[in-house]
């Protein structure tokens, strides 16, 4: 595995590569690997010639408040996992070398970014679309691999990358959770043993939508109920959002169907964590 950090000679090595006719698989993270990352590279490893991981921070999508500064890293650890898994190049830019002296572009979106963590994160999406434009731009991947735990974010790339006709197929990888059912995550890392307990209730919630819409229940506002209900049985929980809305659109559903998405964030102590499922579909 060869590591780069340089913008200039990742895109140099990444368009020779392309010249040669190779299939370039890329999976962009912000470091910190857990076994969600990994299930990303070894489906990448698959379908292409060279795969390419990233990892950087990106200041752009944090806002004022957020926890750019202490947001977990362990770049050793993250190379060693990279290996086992077979990339083949590392991309880790610094933020200076991605944001010049200068740099002023942005890229608008539209309205999917609005409910949910757009709502609660104003800014956040924008920055996401440019990081992973430019990184597009850099890599010049065929395919790109995004985890499903980040719905909303995969649906505006999905949308980003079609908008703007760019030639990389976007693929979905399902939530990786643990043995007892949190979904996998670098900021679990900031959560106490005591807090690491008790953000199970969002995954409880999970089970409790998906049980009742099996048995026939449809109605968004009881599903919810039910939801809540597994939630505020934790008294440090604090619910950003919970709602049941289309899986492509993003739109408000009052009854709920096959491919509705719930998706919830909520704040266990400090941490806030994001999980989602799409009823009908494997868990």
């Amino acid at each position: 595995m060869k590591r780069i950090h340089d913008v200039q000679e990742m895109q140099q090595t990444m368009l020779g590569l392309k010249r040669q006719g190779k299939l370039i698989a890329f999976v962009p993270t912000m470091g910190f690997l857990h076994e969600g990352h990994a299930s990303l590279m070894r489906e990448g490893r698959k379908r292409g010639d060279i795969l390419v991981l990233s990892i950087f921070v990106n200041p752009t999508q944090f806002g004022p408040n957020e926890d750019l500064d202490r947001y977990p890293r362990n770049l050793e650890g993250d190379c060693a996992l990279a290996e086992a898994c077979g990339v083949d190049y590392l991309f880790a830019p610094t933020a200076a070398s991605m944001y010049p002296p200068g740099f002023q572009t942005t890229v608008s979106l539209g309205p999917l970014t609005e409910p949910l963590c757009g709502a609660s994160r104003p800014g956040h999406f924008n920055g996401v679309a440019v990081v992973v434009t430019k990184l597009f731009g850099i890599v010049q991947p065929d395919l790109a691999l995004f985890g499903k735990k980040d719905f909303q974010q995969l649906a505006i790339i999905r949308q980003m990358t079609i908008d703007l006709n760019l030639p990389v197929e976007i693929i979905g990888m399902p939530i990786v959770r643990e043995q007892d059912g949190l979904a996998m995550s670098s900021r679990n890392s900031y959560l106490s043993p005591e807090e690491r307990q008790q953000a199970l209730c969002l995954y409880r919630a999970i089970l409790r939508v998906r049980e009742l819409f099996t048995a026939g229940e449809t109605d968004a506002v009881r599903l919810l109920a039910e939801a809540s209900q597994q939630i505020e049985a934790i008294p440090t929980a604090v619910v950003d959002y919970l709602e049941l809305r289309d899986s492509v659109t993003l739109e408000v559903l009052t009854q709920a169907m096959q491919g509705t998405l719930l998706a919830m964030a909520v704040k266990i102590g400090t941490t806030r964590l994001i999980d989602n499922t799409v009823l009908g579909e494997q868990l």
